[in-house]
């Protein structure tokens, strides 16, 4: 009987990591990667989530890999009311704070879309990391929010 409270004790908890979508290398925490569906035409989509370094070391998003032709983290700037996306080569991670990829500001480019991203898809990445190295998540593609809704993941 232990043992088969054991194993559902276990299977619970990792059915609500599943379900919470997080990922944890070291003293960082991956949040909720995800990507929005795309357009049937779109040759890019666009990848968020929130990473908190919990250490008191700094470290440093070096590179994503995906299967796109090209894959790059962006930011977003806006100059004289115009919105540009910028490459940047790297993002770092302050120790003790929490960096969020989301519209608007930072995030994950996948370009040379060959079909678009559909809700429900899953799509398999490796985040490179300075220090944490190579931590490979999934990013769930979700529905575009309804105008006025916001990404609030908070409950992931």
């Amino acid at each position: 009987m232990k043992h088969i409270l054991t194993l559902a004790s276990a299977l619970i908890l990792s059915a609500g990591m599943t379900a919470a979508h997080d990922y944890t290398v070291g003293d960082l925490e991956i949040m909720h990667p995800m990507a929005f569906e795309t357009p049937k035409m779109a040759k890019a989509g666009a990848g968020f989530m929130t990473i908190t370094n919990n250490g008191d070391t700094d470290d440093v998003l070096l590179e994503v890999r995906a299967d796109f032709p090209k894959v790059e983290v962006h930011t977003t700037e806006e100059t004289d009311g115009v919105a540009k996306m910028m490459h940047v080569d790297n993002l770092p991670i302050p120790a003790g704070e929490t960096v969020k990829l989301a519209p608007g500001g930072y995030h994950v480019m996948f370009m040379g879309l060959s079909s678009q991203l559909e809700k429900g898809q899953e799509i398999p990445a490796t985040l490179v990391f300075e220090n944490a190295g190579e931590v490979e998540v999934m990013f769930n593609v979700e529905s575009r929010p309804e105008e006025g809704e916001t990404m609030d993941h908070s409950n992931h």
